[in-house]
């Protein structure tokens, strides 16, 4: 993968990278199965609770569009990651042409971005209903919420295009061997012999994180303003389901491709058996089938 320390050839000279991910893994296989059935029961979960807010009338309110979009970007994103990662690894076909590899980049980071960011606005939904109760229905509305969740599909969109410019202005000197299991942009940008410092700053950008802590520390000063426990206990478990999903987001600390994988699967799950609203709409949808085929079986008169 070298090609000379005197070498100093632009990335238009660059045909493609080589992706050099899972290295001495023992029973390999076995992974690739794993993330096989992850992506096969993702496809499952999300289209299922799509279909579910898509459905029921109940569903379609400012808390669920964020879910709805949380669904989605979980669907294209694990189609974006999976499938290339199993043909990439699991085929040996280790090289990947330079456009192609700039373009699954901006994919994999959108739809990975477009899930931190619907978790901030997950944050931000909790805060105004625990802080501001009474102006919650007046301040969360279909319209904010549409607005919001745009705003951050085309701020994000903006930043990968950006990203992906900066690293076509690279040049590559020594190895074209990104130390990842797909074209992640940090290794790809670390490999650059010329100056990287704006691809640096966009890598190290974590202001989503800092909007989480944010609203949480909101909401723990207000829970402690109120007198009644019960009332602490009621609001917490509002929280619950958005608090596991960011604890499962940021999992990626130990373990990078998990932040791509596990949460894409248990999102659905936890908003299918957590959360009650849900449960009652696939209870209603339930009744509806069984309605629908005892009318069917039915003669008409």
């Amino acid at each position: 993968h070298l090609c000379g320390c005197n070498c100093s050839h632009h990335t238009s000279a660059l045909n493609k990278f080589y992706l050099g991910g899972f290295y001495n893994i023992p029973h390999v296989k076995y992974y690739y199965v794993f993330l096989c059935f992850v992506y096969i029961m993702t496809v499952l979960g999300n289209g299922f609770l799509l279909s579910v807010i898509y459905l029921v009338k109940t569903l379609h309110s400012p808390k669920y569009i964020i879910v709805f979009n949380l669904a989605f970007t979980d669907l294209c994103g694990s189609t974006a990651l999976i499938p290339k990662l199993l043909d990439t690894f699991l085929l040996n076909r280790r090289y990947i042409v330079y456009e192609a590899c700039l373009a699954h980049m901006f994919f994999v980071l959108l739809f990975g971005g477009i899930q931190s960011w619907t978790l901030v606005t997950m944050a931000y939904d909790r805060l105004i209903a625990i802080c501001f109760p009474l102006r919650y229905h007046s301040i969360i509305t279909t319209k904010s919420v549409v607005v919001i969740l745009l705003c951050c599909w085309m701020f994000l969109v903006g930043i990968m295009a950006t990203s992906a410019g900066f690293i076509n202005r690279l040049s590559f000197c020594s190895s074209i061997e990104i130390k990842s299991f797909f074209c992640d942009h940090g290794p790809i940008y670390q490999l650059a012999c010329n100056d990287k410092s704006y691809s640096y700053i966009l890598a190290t950008c974590a202001v989503r994180v800092v909007l989480v802590l944010f609203s949480y520390v909101c909401i723990a000063i207000a829970l402690s303003r109120t007198i009644s426990r019960e009332e602490r206990l009621r609001a917490l478990e509002t929280c619950t389901s958005h608090l596991i999903l960011v604890a499962i987001f940021f999992f990626h600390l130990w373990e990078p491709i998990l932040t791509f994988t596990v949460p894409s699967l248990l999102n659905p799950i936890i908003y299918s058996l957590k959360t009650e609203e849900v449960r009652n709409a696939i209870k209603k949808l339930c009744r509806r089938a069984k309605m629908r085929k005892i009318n069917q079986i039915l003669p008409n008169d």
